[in-house]
């Protein structure tokens, strides 16, 4: 019985160096994702203004006979 419990029990620091390995790029990557949404959102936001400066600009662009 004490044989059994002791294999169950037991972990190469190898092995659980990898499962840390693991995770700790899972939440990495999570991270990354997490901004790259955070970016499209705040520039999805931002369309708007952006298409109202390009109005702008191609009205000053006719009006100074340059388009």
């Amino acid at each position: 019985m004490d044989r059994e419990l002791e294999a169950r029990g037991s972990v190469d620091v190898e092995d659980l160096l990898k499962v840390i390995l693991g995770l700790v790029i899972v939440w990495l990557v999570l991270e990354v994702l997490g901004q790259l949404v955070n970016l499209t959102f705040a520039v999805l936001r931002a369309l708007p203004t952006i298409i109202g400066i390009v109005i702008i600009v191609v009205i000053v662009l006719w009006l100074t006979d340059n388009l």
